[in-house]
């Protein structure tokens, strides 16, 4: 049997409410769910408690899972918009200002190119909830400025520019990394 296979069977017994296998769903996707929350939340007791959260909301919305669409990515945008949840409660008292000073900053992919993502994971930690935000949203995951802002509730052209600054602030890093490491 393949993969999709069993995963599609995994589904549809959690469809029908099986505990049993929303426990194996729950397992065989802990690590991803941790691993994308833990990405959009520096605390790691906030990543833990958004993951499960998120299996929280699959359970009740899994009926409405096309099974013709992959499970992955639909999972994904769960986490996603969990972990932006959780850090907009954080943010509930702070006020996003509206940056529109944008410098175009350039980096050096071959020094970026010899670190792994343990490295740069290690290194995003350093940037404030904001960077880290919207340095997930469009360099890893792949959404445009209009979709951040809309998202994180904040103009297009703050989207751009805590891009800059999160590039900005991870090439001082990364400049401070390879001269600590050398």
């Amino acid at each position: 049997m393949s993969d999709n296979e069993s995963l599609s069977k995994l589904i549809n017994a959690c469809k029908r409410g099986d505990l049993r296998q929303q426990e194996l769903l729950y397992k065989q996707f802990y690590g991803y769910a941790l691993g994308v929350c833990i990405r959009y939340l520096n605390n790691k007791d906030d990543a833990l408690e958004a993951a499960n959260d998120s299996f929280i909301k699959v359970f009740k919305s899994i009926a409405s899972f096309n099974e013709e669409n992959n499970f992955k990515p639909w999972f994904r945008r769960i986490l996603i918009n969990t972990s932006l949840d959780y850090r907009r409660k954080a943010m509930r008292f702070s006020e996003a200002l509206e940056l529109t000073d944008t410098v175009a900053q350039t980096t050096h992919s071959c020094a970026i190119d010899k670190l792994s993502a343990q490295d740069i994971l290690s290194l995003m930690k350093h940037l404030n909830d904001m960077q880290r935000a919207v340095f997930n949203l469009y360099e890893i995951d792949g959404y445009s400025h209009k979709e951040i802002g809309n998202m994180l509730n904040i103009p297009e052209s703050s989207s751009r520019t805590y891009l800059a600054r999160a590039k900005q602030a991870l090439q001082q890093l990364l400049t401070a990394h390879s001269i600590y490491s050398k």
